[in-house]
């Protein structure tokens, strides 16, 4: 019986070549296809390291097709590298078809890490990066992509975007008016050479972007929604659950809303919200 092959998920720079890992060059190098967004694209990579190996496209329109010549040549031993146009296959590209195929034929999947411009531009834009909610691009139709940013308005996280040139004004302007004023990191040409990440408002980098045209694809990095205080809901973590109550007891609730309120926000019960209070009390000297 033939064992099966591997398929590796490979990570590819970004911008700078550079960033290609060690570990990432080796399996270029020893799979037996590499399967590419671009094989253009991927071409000049491999030509940059030296290695000669079949490529064959695997992209969003011809995923079904190539997705079982693939497998395929998975089942028969082979191994195989799969490659977007930059950074990370999987994410926001149809590697997550392939990859969920594989899986269904039993078939070993390897990630080898390496560049994401989402965390990328996350990491440098100054903005809470300990919970983060990952977007990609918004949708396209109209009714879906109001519908998810009617859901996304309420997100207290902080959330990335991929966004085109030639669609930010129009993205931007969708966040306005779904999420009002925002503090967001617009990071372009991430690696590069004309690298940038402009921190401004929402309002602001519409004032901005109407007067300049947009060039490089964009990370946009959009702050989570604050409360009524204008805290980030993710703040509260940094607060005991007694200093927390009382936040909302001086807001004019009484102890029993109060307690609910904070039980919603930490996402525990109004009993585990009681008994830490008594933990408190008791604590006190």
């Amino acid at each position: 019986m033939i064992e099966r092959g591997t398929l590796y998920l490979v990570a590819t720079p970004i911008g700078n070549l550079e960033d290609i890992t060690l570990r990432a060059i080796r399996i270029l190098k020893e799979v037996n296809l590499i399967a590419a967004e671009d094989t253009r694209q991927t071409l000049k990579l491999l030509n940059h390291l030296g290695i000669s190996k079949p490529l064959t496209s695997y992209f969003r329109h011809n995923e079904s097709r190539k997705g079982e010549y693939i497998i395929g040549k998975l089942l028969d031993g082979e191994n195989v590298a799969l490659v977007s146009d930059a950074g990370t296959p999987g994410i926001s590209d149809p590697g997550e078809e392939l990859v969920s195929l594989a899986i269904q034929n039993h078939i070993k999947v390897s990630p080898i890490p390496g560049p994401v411009a989402a965390i990328s531009g996350l990491i440098v834009s100054g903005l809470q990066t300990g919970r983060f909610a990952f977007e990609g691009f918004l949708p396209m139709n109209k009714r879906a992509r109001k519908e998810r940013m009617e859901v996304l308005k309420e997100e207290p996280r902080t959330m990335l975007y991929y966004e085109a040139p030639h669609k930010l004004i129009h993205t931007l302007k969708d966040m306005y008016q779904n999420f009002g004023e925002r503090k967001i990191v617009l990071a372009r040409e991430i690696t590069k050479v004309f690298e940038e990440a402009v921190r401004i408002n929402l309002s602001e980098a519409i004032s901005l972007y109407e007067d300049k045209n947009p060039k490089g694809e964009f990370v946009i990095v959009v702050e989570g929604k604050k409360d009524e205080m204008g805290k980030s809901q993710l703040d509260w973590e940094e607060l005991s659950i007694t200093q927390h109550l009382k936040i909302y007891i001086e807001l004019g609730m009484n102890q029993k809303e109060a307690m609910k309120k904070v039980a919603e926000e930490r996402n525990i019960s109004k009993k585990d919200v009681y008994k830490e209070i008594v933990k408190e009390k008791n604590l006190t000297p």
